[in-house]
């Protein structure tokens, strides 16, 4: 029966592995420094956490990424419309 292979170590071919930081899970709070100056609103990641909302909601089942998507982003739309209008 043939012998398994060990891995061959060699320190000159070491290499840096680089991961991502983790994404915070809690929704960040964006407050104004000054009340004549509103802070910019970042849609995409208001969208992104609604639709993750919408497919917990689901029961986490996949197969309706898409309308999870675009339904978020009619309601975050549509609330952003709302805030901007008042």
């Amino acid at each position: 029966m043939p012998r398994a292979k060990t891995p061959r170590t060699n320190d000159s071919t070491n290499k840096q592995v680089i991961t991502m930081p983790e994404a915070s899970s809690a929704p960040q709070v964006r407050r104004s420094v000054s009340p004549s100056k509103p802070t910019p609103i970042d849609l995409q990641a208001q969208i992104r956490e609604r639709a993750y909302e919408l497919y917990q909601e689901r029961g986490c089942a996949p197969g309706q990424e898409n309308e999870d998507w675009l339904r978020a982003e009619r309601e975050v739309l549509a609330r952003n419309h709302q805030y901007q209008s008042a």
